[in-house]
């Protein structure tokens, strides 16, 4: 059993009870709500005729469902309309602060907690989403949650959990240029499985992750889910604080003193145990593209789609299943596969520095003929600060759509969607069969300097290899 590390301490620190059959309650200390998993749950609490608890806990924003081309109101999407619309009415009757549209604070709610300073060390999080697990950068433990549970939090501020057992990644050395957080957590996911963190929390540690600025680290904890894991964290250290200081929900004065002393105090111990360790050399791990439909199937971009002899026994059936819907066919390159769409966003990667890092392949070069490529910000101030740095003008000279903020392509529940057997190349988290809105669509993930140089070339190319662009 784990002793000693910063999981064990912010869950001591938050357990209210321990309940019949094991679970603990456990106090929340940020619950970030949005318009998608939000609406069932205030039902229910009108049902019962029960207030939100601690409204001042509770802050919400609009993201899933906004258009990213123009977002006048009313949403030509009327189910759309209506599901923003119930949010306003939800929040305003329980006095929950919302960053609405043109707020100047509106965004994904993965990315806009973090950039106002909501998001901070030792904190419990809980949101009706599952990538919840971003706001373990920081050093709190934050967890995705279902709708029955979002109104178990909007009613009593707590929520009912097994402990988990915590595996620590340690990562040795650093990332090679070209290389991004992105490629380390699909290489995580690729060497353990999608099910390998079931029942986990993962510490992400080690020199490889020290380096990691705190928008790296966002993205590296965004996927843990997807590698299993319950909840992924890095301890706080500099990197961190120098992140928060300033921020608008952050302490000020003495108050942040305070506060960086005691968050430093919740860093893993030098002697902590860990229920289980597995290491990693970040300098040998190279950009990776998913070839399949989940984001453990996924290769070196120098490398090709594995055959099932290369496979354990047990992921045979879904790499046929694989093969026969991305149409690759075992043996095959990935690099050279010919892309459709391009998508630079989602709360996975739709931050300043990945739309720098894209930039940076997009700059004097051009949009290869028939891919339609785009930008979606992370949130209106992503936007204000990519637009103060020129970028948008950078991705506009290339051919590049600069849009408006939101989930956008990541999940398409807006007009942003693939068609027929369109094939995305996509910085976003998911690959599953459909997530990008046609039944038949096929996603490739990878960072968004890849999709940047997908873009360029038409097709699957390693960013590491792009000559000098002129200019």
């Amino acid at each position: 059993m784990s002793s000693g590390t910063l999981y064990d301490k912010v869950w001591d620190l938050h357990s209210v009870a321990d309940l019949p059959g094991g679970p603990t309650q456990l106090l929340i200390g940020l619950h970030l709500i949005h318009e998608v998993t939000s609406p069932q749950a205030f039902a229910a609490l009108e049902d019962k005729g029960l207030p939100v608890r601690c409204p001042d806990r509770t802050v919400a924003t609009v993201d899933h469902i906004v258009p990213t081309t123009s977002q006048a109101r009313p949403f030509a999407d009327s189910l759309a309309e209506e599901m923003l619309s119930t949010l306003e009415r939800n929040c305003a009757r329980h006095g929950i602060t919302l960053y609405g549209l043109g707020s100047g604070r509106q965004g994904i709610v993965h990315v806009i907690a973090p950039e106002l300073g909501l998001t901070q060390p030792g904190m419990t999080v809980a949101c009706g989403d599952s990538h919840t697990s971003t706001h373990g950068a920081f050093g709190a433990i934050a967890f995705g949650i279902g709708t029955s549970q979002v109104r178990d939090v909007l009613a009593s501020q707590s929520l009912a959990m097994n402990k988990l057992k915590v595996r620590r990644l340690w990562f040795e050395n650093r990332l090679s240029p070209g290389v991004f957080a992105k490629d380390l957590i699909l290489h995580v996911i690729r060497t353990l499985g999608v099910k390998a963190g079931v029942g986990h929390a993962y510490e992400f540690a080690g020199p490889a992750i020290e380096a990691l600025s705190m928008e790296e680290r966002m993205t590296l904890c965004n996927m843990a889910i997807e590698g299993g894991a319950r909840c992924g964290y890095v301890s706080p250290d500099q990197v961190t604080f120098d992140y928060l200081a300033g921020r608008p929900e952050a302490p000020e004065g003495e108050a942040w003193d305070r506060a960086v002393q005691w968050w430093r105090s919740l860093a893993s111990d030098a002697d902590a145990r860990f229920d289980d360790e597995v290491r990693f050399d970040a300098a040998a791990i190279a950009p990776i593209v998913t070839w399949g439909i989940t984001p453990g199937q996924g290769i070196g971009v120098d490398e090709t789609v594995p055959t099932t002899e290369q496979m354990d026994p047990a992921d045979r059936p879904i790499a046929e299943e694989a093969y026969r819907y991305m149409d690759l066919a075992p043996g095959s390159a990935i690099a050279g596969v010919p892309v459709d769409v391009c998508f630079i966003g989602s709360c996975t990667n739709g931050r300043l520095s990945d739309l720098q890092a894209a930039a940076d392949v997009a700059r004097g070069r051009q949009v290869a003929d028939g891919i339609k490529a785009f930008v979606v910000p992370g949130s209106e101030q992503v936007a204000r600060a990519a637009e103060a740095e020129g970028l948008d003008q950078v991705f506009r000279a290339a051919g590049f759509d600069w849009r408006e903020p939101g989930c956008s392509m990541c999940l398409a529940m807006n007009p942003d969607r693939l068609e027929g057997r369109q094939i995305s190349a996509s910085s976003s988290n998911r690959n599953f069969k459909g997530r990008q809105g046609s039944a038949t669509g096929r996603t490739l993930l990878m960072s968004p300097a890849m999709v940047a140089a997908a873009a360029i070339h038409g097709a699957v190319t390693d960013v590491r290899n792009l000559a000098p662009a002129e200019g």
